[in-house]
């Protein structure tokens, strides 16, 4: 198979879709690679190195026009034009919070495969994992940064110092980006809350860290309660594939503290903040009430490197799969299959038609 590495265009992102030793990895089992030039220079990685491992470097249509087109971020408006029947795309879509992206894959008949709806038998999603361990680790971080006065924040420092109280940091959810969100805002002293629906999730959570956090049910009587005495709140909800619940609404953040932060790590599929809109690495704040929110829906792109190898570390084995078998890979990987969002014009994601009012049918029937 022909399989294609574009080049990321959305603002910022640095990320790239296979390291030279992924690409190596595929051209040793027989495919050709073909590599946009300069796709993987903002994670490090030259033209020289992609080359060496046996792909060969072209334009973006080029890149485009491969079988398999593997990404990090769903298609831009500029890229539209490349949707086509015969493309199998693999990358992350977030269809749920992108109805001009879902029409368009829709109208192209285009197979594309979500990353973000991969989901083993358990429960576990593998392909968005590495992403949500960065971000959720990222968030603690950048609203550290931004509940600095020079930032519009409180002038607060997260852990306190000896005889100043340690800030005060809500999450909302207690999966993977919560579980790091929190090691991180544990690890510089912070008082944390995590709030989640998951009761078994919350037991989980107080046995790990051994008293350090606070757990609570998720409630809108306790959000409200939090949010009002919180410093930080970190938006962490997830449902795969749908759009995020509202659980922080407008009318709250009058009780939310002057300077107070809001990152909102779901703003990629709509997010848990009423008032959360999408930004940009070199524009990701705005402040609504006095509240800061962040709202950069691609916060691994600032760590390419980290997030690079991350993310191909769990993408390989995949894709490797679709490049040897193409669509039948779905069919004999039941993991890979709640992936197909889209299938010769068909909506293949039942969550993304519940979002916007749209005819869907599972995977499995598209297939059948």
């Amino acid at each position: 198979m022909i399989i294609g590495i574009p080049k990321e265009i959305k603002k910022l992102e640095n990320r790239v879709a296979m390291t030279p030793g992924a690409v190596e990895s595929l051209v040793r089992r027989g495919h050709s690679v073909v590599v946009e030039a300069g796709a993987g220079l903002g994670s490090g990685l030259s033209d020289a190195e992609y080359m060496a491992a046996g792909a060969r470097m072209v334009t973006a249509a080029e890149a485009w026009a491969a079988e398999m087109v593997i990404k990090v971020k769903e298609p831009m408006a500029p890229e539209y034009q490349f949707l086509r029947p015969d493309l199998l795309l693999f990358t992350y879509l977030h269809l749920a919070a992108d109805r001009a992206q879902t029409d368009a894959l829709l109208k192209a008949k285009t197979t594309a495969i979500a990353y973000e709806t991969v989901q083993k038998a358990d429960g576990s999603l593998p392909l968005l994992t590495p992403m949500s361990e960065v971000a959720g680790r990222m968030a603690t971080q950048v609203g550290a940064h931004y509940l600095e006065k020079t930032q519009g924040g409180r002038g607060v420092l997260l852990g306190g110092v000896p005889g100043v109280p340690p800030s005060f940091v809500l999450i909302l959810g207690g999966g993977v980006v919560g579980t790091n969100a929190a090691k991180v805002a544990v690890g510089m002293g912070a008082r944390v809350l995590i709030m989640d629906l998951s009761h078994s999730r919350l037991q989980y959570l107080d046995d790990i860290y051994h008293g350090r956090i606070i757990t609570m049910a998720s409630t809108e009587p306790n959000i409200r309660e939090a949010v009002r005495r919180a410093d930080l709140v970190v938006g962490a909800v997830l449902i795969p594939g749908a759009k995020a619940p509202r659980l922080v609404t407008r009318d709250m953040l009058a009780t939310m503290k002057e300077g107070s932060v809001i990152v909102d790590v779901a703003v990629d599929q709509g997010g848990c903040v009423e008032t959360i809109k999408a930004t940009t690495h070199d524009q990701p704040t705005y402040v609504v009430d006095g509240v800061v929110h962040y709202g950069v829906a691609n916060m691994p792109g600032a760590v390419p490197r980290t997030s690079t190898f991350a993310l191909v570390n769990q993408t390989l084995p995949y894709a490797m799969k679709l490049a040897d078998k193409g669509v039948a890979a779905l069919r004999e990987d039941a993991s890979l299959l709640p992936g197909l969002n889209t299938y010769k014009g068909k909506l293949t994601c039942l969550a993304v038609g519940e979002a916007f009012g749209l005819p869907a049918i599972t995977p499995a029937a598209a297939l059948a």
